[in-house]
């Protein structure tokens, strides 16, 4: 079952500049991306090699804390923003298998994600997955969009995994984050990750030579300023760390990467 909401025409796919969604595709292996995502995944590769294991790590915490929501915390709808491209493991279908009835409501504005919507809306039988297409610069059009399937009376897990670095503005993006929050009840539980450069340096230049490629500017912030977005939250053990230490799941502690998030719930309103 799914549902696809928002306003306006579908945009039109621009195959002559990179997106990061069509880009990090290209680093996990898939196929959905054009010559010219290719040629800027391969030139950030040359300045940062270390960036397609930053794809798979941010992909894999991904699984484990969604895995972690519904089978421990008890969460039965998420709210994913940023979605990106369709690939293995899907918040739903992780979601699904233990949880066969969640709810998944998939927020993304980009012409090529949508075009793939269909094959993000395929839930299991007994749970919905809808789709919005919506820009996280105005969460009051997320959360409208997200209303029509999922009930703001009970929990939810809001995850915005690799997406808020796309909000230059720090403030802007602080703002952003907790109006989303401000906006869930409490048990529900945000899953965020973003980029930094402090295990390797060369992951910044590589940044910056990508920002000025004309695509949507990705922010890389330091570890301080991503924890500041759990700011009034309850960390879930092991709290924030670089996305291969959370809960790794042969027990062992990772080596970390430019990539760090966590999974805070919040306990209260206010």
């Amino acid at each position: 079952m799914g549902d696809t909401q928002g306003g306006g025409p579908a945009p039109v796919i621009d195959t002559t500049v990179p997106q990061s969604a069509r880009i990090w595709n290209f680093w996990l292996g898939g196929s959905d991306n054009y010559r010219v995502d290719r040629q800027a995944g391969e030139a950030f590769l040359r300045l940062s090699p270390g960036i397609a294991e930053i794809a798979r790590a941010s992909r894999a915490f991904l699984v484990r804390a969604v895995r972690h929501l519904a089978a421990e915390a008890g969460i039965r709808q998420f709210l994913d923003i940023g979605t990106g491209l369709p690939t293995a493991l899907n918040t739903h279908e992780v979601a699904q298998s233990v949880q066969p009835a969640a709810r998944v409501v998939y927020v993304d504005n980009d012409a090529m994600v949508l075009a793939h919507a269909r094959a993000l809306l395929v839930s299991r039988p007994g749970g919905t997955c809808g789709y919005v297409n919506a820009d996280l610069h105005d969460p009051d059009a997320v959360l409208a969009g997200a209303a029509k399937t999922l009930d703001f009376s009970e929990p939810i897990g809001l995850i915005l995994a690799g997406v808020v670095g796309h909000v230059v503005d720090y403030d802007e993006a602080r703002a952003i984050v907790t109006r989303l929050l401000d906006a869930l009840p409490p048990g529900s539980h945000l899953v965020l990750n973003d980029g930094t450069a402090v295990v390797d340096r060369d992951n910044r230049r590589a940044q910056d030579a990508y920002n000025r490629s004309g695509a949507v500017p990705y922010v890389l912030r330091t570890p301080a300023e991503i924890e500041g977005f759990f700011t009034g939250l309850e960390m879930v053990p092991p709290g924030f760390v670089s996305c291969p230490r959370w809960r790794p799941e042969d027990g062992r502690e990772a080596e970390p990467l430019d990539q760090f998030g966590g999974v805070g719930r919040k306990v209260a309103d206010g």
